[in-house]
């Protein structure tokens, strides 16, 4: 007898469709929270992050605790 027969009969495959509908359900919540209208301001700050001056990073390193 092979494993695969074994582990074919033991009624653990309920176990991967509960995982493939959490897994959906999940990632359909998180593609509806990045693209929902109000969030777009969110996302121009953070996609701006890289291009800001020292200047205004180094004082937001300072209000956070860090210093240099």
């Amino acid at each position: 007898m092979k494993l695969s027969d074994i582990m074919s009969h033991s009624g653990l495959s309920i176990y991967a469709e509960v995982a493939l509908v959490i897994f959906l359900a999940a990632f359909c919540g998180i593609v509806c929270w990045v693209f929902r209208p109000s969030s777009s301001a969110m996302w121009q700050r953070a996609a701006r992050l890289p291009l800001d001056d020292e200047a205004e990073t180094s004082s937001l390193r300072h209000v956070g605790g860090a210093h240099e």
